[in-house]
C-alpha cells in the first residue's frame, strides 16, 4: 500500500466513526449537521485514497491544490467503477451536508437513518474492493443496537416530508421557514439521479410555489420516484443499498421559469459539459479522427447526455461529458478500432 493512500484511508476510517457516533449519540444538539459532516468527509478521504492506490492523480496541477469532493467521484466512476446508485448515495450526501453546513436543510429522522446506513454499507464495500479491508475489523467489538422504528422504503419517506411541507404551508401556520428547510432537505436528495444536486433560492422558490398550488410529490419532484431501497440483513448488520429505476419522461426548465414548478432543475451546462475535442481525444490516447471515427460509431454526438453544443456569437463549440468518456472507454476495451475507422473515419469531399 502507497504511504499517503494509507494516511488517507485513516483519515476517512475516523471521520467515519466519528460520524457514527454522533448518529448513535443521545445528544440531539446538531447531530445531523455533525453525522453529515463527517459522513460527507469520510468518503472524500477514502476515494481519493483508492484513487492514489490506483495511481491516479488527485492533485489540480493549475490550482496546486487537492481536487474536491465533486471531481473525485467522477473520478472514482472512471477508476473505481462505481456505478450511478453508488454514485448517486454520495452525491445525495453531498448536497444535504452543502445545505446544513451553509445554511439551512432538514430531513426526516428515517430518511437520514436509511442514508447513514447506506453509506456504511457503501464504504464497507469500498474498503473492502480497493484495500481488501472490512470496516467491522476497524470498529470497536462493543455493540449496543438500539432502534425505535424499522428502516421504511425512501418513497414513503419522501412522501411523509412533502406532507409535513404541505401542512407547515398552510394559512395561518406560520411555519414557511421550516417548510423551505425541509424542502432543501428533499432537493438535495435528487442527488441520487440528478448531477446538479446543490440546491438554490430559485430552486426552492419553484417547489414552494408547487406545494401551494396543490401539486403532489410526483410532479414537484418527479425524479425522486425512480430511487428505491433494498434492505438485506447479515447476522445482525443491516444492509442498504439504494437502485435507479425508469421514471415518468421529465422536462427541464430554467430555475427562473416562473410557470413551472416541477423540480427539474437546469444543470450548470458548463460545468456538465467541459471537455473539448481535443482533450477527449487525449483522454483515450487516440489522435483526434480515430477520437471522431469512434464517437461517431457510438453516437456519441446525437446523444444529449454526452454532448452539448455551446453557441457563442457565430461559433458552435462542441463540449463533452464525462458520460461521454466513460461510454468511450468502455468501448475501447472491446472495440475493434480498425474496423470502426474504415467504416467511421473522416472522408475529404471531393
Amino acid at each position: 500500500m502507497r504511504r499517503i493512500s494509507g494516511l488517507l484511508k485513516d483519515k476517512a476510517i475516523s471521520s467515519l466513526r466519528r460520524g457514527t457516533a454522533a448518529f448513535n449519540g443521545v445528544d440531539d444538539d446538531g447531530r445531523q449537521t455533525t453525522v453529515l459532516l463527517h459522513m460527507q468527509h469520510a468518503f472524500e478521504m477514502l476515494l481519493k485514497a483508492a484513487l492514489v492506490e490506483e495511481k491516479v492523480k488527485v492533485f489540480d496541477r493549475r490550482r496546486g491544490r487537492s481536487i474536491g469532493f465533486e471531481k473525485c467521484v467522477n473520478l472514482a466512476q472512471e477508476h473505481l467503477g462505481l456505478d450511478e446508485a453508488n454514485v448517486g448515495v454520495l452525491r445525495a450526501i453531498d448536497a444535504l451536508r452543502d445545505d446544513e453546513q451553509h445554511y439551512l436543510a432538514d430531513v426526516s429522522e428515517d430518511i437520514l437513518y436509511i442514508h447513514a446506513r447506506g453509506a456504511v454499507t457503501l464504504f464497507d464495500e469500498l474498503l473492502s474492493n480497493a484495500f481488501a479491508e472490512r470496516l467491522a475489523d476497524r470498529l470497536p467489538e462493543r455493540v449496543l443496537p438500539i432502534s425505535t422504528s424499522p428502516p421504511r422504503d425512501l418513497d414513503v419517506l419522501v412522501n411523509e416530508q412533502f406532507q409535513q411541507v404541505h401542512e407547515l404551508l398552510k394559512p395561518g401556520k406560520r411555519r414557511r421557514a421550516e417548510a423551505r428547510a425541509k424542502l432543501r432537505g428533499l432537493l438535495a436528495l435528487e442527488g441520487h439521479i440528478s448531477e446538479e444536486a446543490l440546491v438554490s433560492e430559485r430552486d426552492v422558490n419553484r417547489v414552494e410555489r408547487g406545494v401551494r398550488d396543490g401539486k403532489d410529490v410526483s410532479a414537484v419532484f418527479p425524479r425522486l420516484g425512480r430511487v428505491g431501497t433494498q434492505f438485506s440483513y447479515d447476522g445482525p448488520t443491516l444492509k442498504v443499498h439504494f437502485t435507479h429505476g425508469k421514471g415518468a419522461p421529465v422536462r427541464f426548465v430554467s430555475a427562473d421559469d416562473p410557470r413551472e414548478a416541477a423540480a427539474v432543475r437546469e444543470v450548470d451546462l458548463q460545468r456538465k459539459y467541459y471537455i473539448s475535442k481535443g482533450d477527449l481525444a487525449d483522454r483515450l490516447e487516440l489522435t483526434s479522427p480515430k477520437a471522431l471515427a469512434l464517437r461517431r460509431s457510438l453516437g456519441i454526438d446525437e446523444d444529449e447526455d454526452c454532448v452539448h453544443v455551446f453557441d457563442f456569437d457565430s461559433q458552435k463549440h462542441f463540449r463533452y461529458s464525462d458520460n461521454a468518456l466513460r461510454k468511450m472507454q468502455k468501448a475501447l476495451k472491446t472495440a475493434d478500432m480498425e474496423a470502426i475507422w474504415e467504416e467511421y473515419r473522416p472522408r475529404r469531399k471531393r
